[in-house]
């Protein structure tokens, strides 16, 4: 019986004990291309170099904004190509230790526990590599909306808030509240928050689309099951110039009143902007600050990042006409559904990925869900999506 080393393809024939590990025979010569796999080592590590050199620049600082995605982009790279590295030069170490196994049964003991602990690891740096979109890197504007389901809509739109909120600060990224409507009544009608760090578009960007939440609703007197829907809509940030030009020519601006709870100075001006822009027919309206310069500001961030989502879907569609059937995807499509009644448990539509702890998920317990839905992605299903139970 033998043990495959990861990394270099060395197998070795380990006597008395029986070793059925295997991690595979993938190559990651850092002098290589490893064109054999998904990782690109190689690549990063020139990227990393050249972005370096950049920062490197006097006029680097002179627009925050672009350095800041840059550092970003930086520090997304460096969160693959490091623990890959580390996990080079302990692949070698394996192989040292698998030698001595072939001799050594007490030594022999100690190699399943570190294959499997540099298994855990490469899985992780696989799901890391499949960020390789050309916005992946970029932080995320997270757009909920209320859809059908009436008080118990807006209730669930928040629930959704609370819940990106609770993952983005589990995972150490920075979240900023751009714009946030309450509804009268309960929950809220929309919201937008900016998750700012390394590789935040690239996990959250499947959530695009409606959630469905089915409870007893605690609004309705008589007790009844209710289904709710809230749209979620994930753009990238991008900045200000250079990747998405807006012509002054195509939008459309308006200052509005701005409506909902501020005090009173947010209902004696006219300080929310709305956008329209012509060529798309997208609609940005933003009320979040007392300033209508920084609402503009703000609007047009917002505006930015979904022309960048519109041109990513673009991409996506050519790299998936060469499938005959795919599964429908995007806003406006169901993707999960969230039960609370008869039973607790969240379901995937397109993955099938499932967790038995609703109230898990909603505390932001979520990265499974974005990890299958990577998986999914990378592997070009074309099944369609998985039924719901009702």
């Amino acid at each position: 019986m033998g043990i495959i080393c990861p990394f270099r393809c060395y197998f070795f024939q380990v006597q008395p004990w029986n070793a059925n590990y295997s991690i595979g025979p993938k190559i990651f010569r850092s002098g290589s291309s490893n064109s054999e796999t998904p990782f690109d080592f190689a690549g990063k590590k020139t990227q990393i170099a050249a972005i370096e050199e950049q920062m490197g620049q006097n006029d680097f600082w002179s627009y925050p904004e672009k350095a800041q995605e840059v550092v970003g982009r930086l520090k997304g790279l460096k969160s693959i190509v490091k623990p890959l590295d580390e996990t080079i030069r302990a692949s070698d170490d394996l192989a040292a230790m698998m030698e001595m196994a072939a001799e050594d049964e007490g030594m022999a003991a100690d190699v399943p526990g570190e294959i499997e602990r540099l298994e855990n690891v490469l899985n992780d740096l696989e799901t890391k590599a499949l960020l390789n979109g050309p916005f992946d890197p970029n932080s995320a504007l997270v757009s909920i909306n209320a859809r059908d389901g009436g008080t118990d809509a807006h209730d669930w739109a928040e629930m959704l808030l609370r819940m990106y909120l609770a993952w983005a600060n589990d995972h150490e990224y920075d979240t900023e509240i751009l714009d946030r409507q309450d509804n009268e009544e309960a929950g809220i009608n929309s919201a937008t928050v900016a998750v700012r760090g390394p590789m935040a578009y690239g996990y959250l960007k499947g959530e695009t689309g409606i959630h469905r939440l089915v409870r007893i609703s605690p609004f309705n007197s008589e007790g009844k099951r209710q289904t709710s829907f809230a749209a979620v809509d994930i753009s990238p940030e991008v900045a200000d110039e250079g990747e998405i030009e807006i012509r002054d020519e195509d939008l459309e601006e308006k200052a509005i009143r701005s409506s909902g709870p501020g005090g009173q100075h947010v209902n004696k001006t006219s300080s929310a902007i709305q956008l329209r822009h012509i060529p798309s027919g997208i609609l940005i309206c933003c009320q979040a600050e007392r300033s209508q310069h920084k609402n503009r500001a703000m609007a047009l961030k917002m505006l930015r990042a979904r022309l960048a989502r519109i041109e990513e879907e673009k991409r996506e569609a050519e790299q998936a006409a060469q499938y005959t059937s795919k599964p429908k995807v995007g806003f406006g499509s169901q993707i999960r559904s969230y039960f609370l009644h008869p039973d607790q448990r969240v379901k995937d539509s397109r993955t099938g990925f499932y967790m038995g702890s609703f109230h898990a998920v909603l505390n932001g317990n979520i990265q499974g869900f974005l990890d299958a839905y990577l998986r999914y992605r990378a592997k070009g299903e074309t099944q369609g999506s998985t039924k719901d139970d009702e």
